[in-house]
């Protein structure tokens, strides 16, 4: 059974994020009421590591999560009042900024992760991995607003295929949330999906093949995904809030790398899939689950969607929807307080080269 209410944490359905919760002041313990919209994926490991190992609570916090099935779902959430932070896929995140939506980047919460896979009997006796051409003729299902269909529409035009109806071009179909496009390939008119977690080892287990990893190509290596978001407004008028939010997902990270077995089965308790399956997804190094805000990755990524059309030609100034302070002081107190932990350091090293 999948778990539903926690001490401290309870999975609301969508409708009752928007129609009975209560998001300010404090719960009978004292702790102060914060509420986090995640998508339904290892990607967010660290919101459920968070809670159930207990540091949202250590840091005062009573958190709320509550699953999405799109970005601009949590977006409204956050503009609404109903929600606190949400876990936005970074291109998502900068579509909503050029925009003109007032949300800022405070954290990081995946790297890489995303890829393209295609129904194995379509694949051509001579392929290897990362190999497009075979694509033409092909209905492939991606995902509106996403860095997987961004990456996807990158690499046909960077290998001259156009995306149309036609045996020289691909098809692409889209749909609202990752989940139905991959639901899609169980029709005959979807060929192939883009994907990202957990929707590998989902492809792996009902016997689809790899097209590519994100990672395999060279202009997506090290490829911000999911950011922590919130309203520019609330950083500014609850930073000591933002801060304790942090140093939980600071310590569900070091939890995550020292402690795999229990990281798989706190994430289980919120993830429709198997442990070993989650296991594969978080730890078989497709995808990394890093809390750095990592402003320089996200902000060559804004470039170059900006550059490619993606963003609808809007620009922006990304340095104005950027905060490195929240993490950096957040990380610099537990360093302070564990000046010998190797984990701690090894992400301090990552902040000053990515930032």
């Amino acid at each position: 059974m999948k778990r539903t209410i926690s001490i401290l944490v309870t999975i609301f359905i969508l409708s009752a994020v928007f129609t009975g919760c209560t998001k300010t002041g404090k719960n009978a313990k004292g702790l102060t009421n914060f509420h986090l919209g995640v998508m339904p994926g290892t990607s967010h490991l660290f919101a459920f590591v968070g809670a159930e190992e207990g540091f949202f609570q250590e840091e005062g916090l009573n958190v709320t999560i509550s699953q999405f099935a799109s970005s601009g779902e949590m977006v409204a959430g956050l503009e609404s009042g109903k929600l606190d932070a949400a876990l936005i896929g970074s291109v998502p995140s900068i579509t909503q900024q050029a925009a003109g939506h007032d949300i800022t980047i405070f954290g990081g919460a995946m790297t890489n992760g995303h890829g393209l896979i295609i129904k194995s009997k379509f694949i051509p006796t001579d392929f290897k991995e990362g190999d497009i051409a075979f694509l033409k003729g092909h209905n492939i299902a991606s995902v509106i607003n996403s860095i997987q269909d961004y990456e996807l529409q990158y690499v046909l035009r960077k290998n001259n295929i156009e995306i149309g109806e036609g045996p020289n071009k691909v098809n692409v179909f889209y749909f609202g949330s990752q989940k139905d496009a991959y639901a899609a390939l169980a029709g005959e008119q979807i060929d192939g999906s883009v994907i990202n977690t957990p929707f590998a080892s989902r492809a792996k287990n009902d016997g689809h093949t790899v097209v590519y990893h994100c990672y395999h190509i060279s202009d997506f290596e090290n490829q911000p995904c999911c950011r922590q978001v919130t309203l520019t407004k609330s950083l500014a008028d609850k930073p000591d809030i933002y801060l304790a939010f942090e140093r939980a997902v600071i310590r569900a990270y070091k939890f995550s790398q020292e402690n795999h077995a229990k990281t798989v089965e706190d994430v289980a308790k919120y993830i429709d899939l198997d442990k070993k399956d989650i296991e594969y997804e978080i730890y078989n190094g497709h995808a990394f689950s890093v809390p750095d805000p990592d402003k320089k990755a996200t902000t060559k990524l804004k470039t170059d969607i900006v550059a490619f059309g993606y963003s609808n030609g809007v620009d922006y100034n990304i340095d104005e929807k950027y905060n490195l302070d929240i993490y950096k002081k957040a990380l610099t107190q537990i360093i302070a307080e564990n000046p010998n932990d190797s984990i701690y350091k090894s992400l301090e090293e990552h902040f000053n080269s990515a930032n």
